[in-house]
């Protein structure tokens, strides 16, 4: 039987519970924000960012509740934050007391993975001091190979979750040609994205970092700048070919014609102010929270197909959760798990995505907030 705990969809939106960690001997401010259990389970994501708090947390991990039950897995939402209160020194001392500190809570229930700010090696580092497994849980899936080997067959998941979306739109409109793309963001999510889109023949004209945009209307070349960028997704301009022009200011990408943008960076990268200047004919939230919610209802006024994030960028989260609720078949080899995963997750977003255009086209104002209503979630 399948049990959600929760504050309850006609209540405010409030968090179940959030925690301040203690991580003694670093200098930083930790939490972990749960915002609803199914069957006692909650995951999400551990951000480090200089700036993140408990009510950041609380978004993201109502967020989370949102991602998990629109694709129909049985397991609630949470999220965890650090915020380091300087430059961070021992960077694999603080992983590893917060694996410690956060022992009790993982081993409770609840999955902790990365986030912004904290990368695969991160993770790994915090689950071996908290001593936990994910195929411990029970009822997980059993695998042939440890998690941490699973997942890197797996790393570009979520970007190919975001270009299932936007391949699925496509196909629904009709579209047969090349189109253009606008990517602001160039990080994990951005960079496999790019690959699977151009995989599918389209055109990545448009690339933004934190340095600025570089453009190539011709297309710009995917594995050349994949050669150029580093980790953090910063893209060495020193590197790239003389045919791509280079743009500063932090939104100048909105300045390039494209048929779709891909939003895959920081949260209201499209804000009510630059509603005006999207030239692309669909959005796509590749981040979280990438357009504001004024924003997103005045693209969608003005003609704009969006697809939001809670329905787009849920490709990690789907990942794990079919494991740790044991949807996903154990005794499959690793290829054969690989591919019925990405064809389940595939599924799920192009079926969300295509729920959400038709309630838009029925003059819905909110279409997500009513799928949520539907599933009884609260918004």
């Amino acid at each position: 039987m399948t049990q959600l705990l929760h504050n309850g969809p006609t209540q405010a939106p409030s968090p179940l519970f959030t925690t301040t960690l203690s991580l003694p001997g670093c200098d930083a401010d930790a939490w972990v924000v749960v915002d609803s259990t199914v069957n006692g389970l909650a995951m999400g994501g551990t951000r480090m960012t200089a700036t993140v708090d408990q009510s950041e947390l609380a978004a993201l991990a109502r967020a989370m509740t949102h991602k998990l039950a629109l694709v129909d897995l049985p397991i609630g939402g949470a999220k965890a934050g650090i915020r380091p209160r300087g430059a961070v020194g021992d960077r694999d001392a603080l992983m590893r007391t917060f694996g410690q500190v956060s022992r009790p809570l993982m081993h409770g229930g609840l999955y902790l993975g990365c986030d912004q700010g904290t990368t695969q090696a991160d993770r790994d580092t915090f689950f071996a001091a908290a001593g936990y497994d994910v195929t411990g849980v029970p009822g997980a899936t059993r695998l042939d190979v440890e998690w941490h080997q699973f997942y890197k067959t797996m790393s570009d998941i979520t970007g190919f979750g975001v270009a299932a979306a936007a391949l699925g739109t496509l196909e629904a409109q009709g579209v047969r040609t090349p189109q253009r793309v606008v990517l602001q963001g160039f990080g994990a999510v951005g960079r496999a994205a790019a690959l699977h889109l151009t995989a599918a023949g389209h055109q990545i004209v448009a690339v933004a970092d934190v340095l600025g945009t570089i453009e190539d209307p011709a297309g710009l070349p995917v594995d050349k700048l994949l050669e150029c960028t580093g980790i953090d997704g910063t893209i060495d301009r020193g590197k790239l070919p003389f045919s791509v022009r280079t743009h500063d200011g932090d939104r100048a990408w909105l300045t390039v014609g494209a048929d779709l943008l891909v939003l895959a960076a920081n949260a209201d990268a499209v804000d009510e102010s630059a509603v005006s200047s999207v030239r692309a004919g669909i959005v796509v939230e590749g981040g979280n929270m990438s357009c504001s919610k004024p924003a997103r209802r005045m693209l969608r006024d003005a003609g704009h197909t969006v697809l939001p994030d809670v329905v787009v960028n849920v490709g990690g989260a789907a990942l794990t959760g079919t494991v740790i609720t044991g949807i996903a078949p154990s005794g499959l080899t690793t290829p054969r798990l690989s591919a019925w995963l990405r064809d389940w997750i595939s599924t799920k977003i192009k079926k969300n995505c295509a729920l959400v255009q038709e309630l838009t086209a029925s003059g819905s104002p909110d279409p997500v907030a009513e799928l949520l209503t539907a599933r009884n979630i609260a918004l």
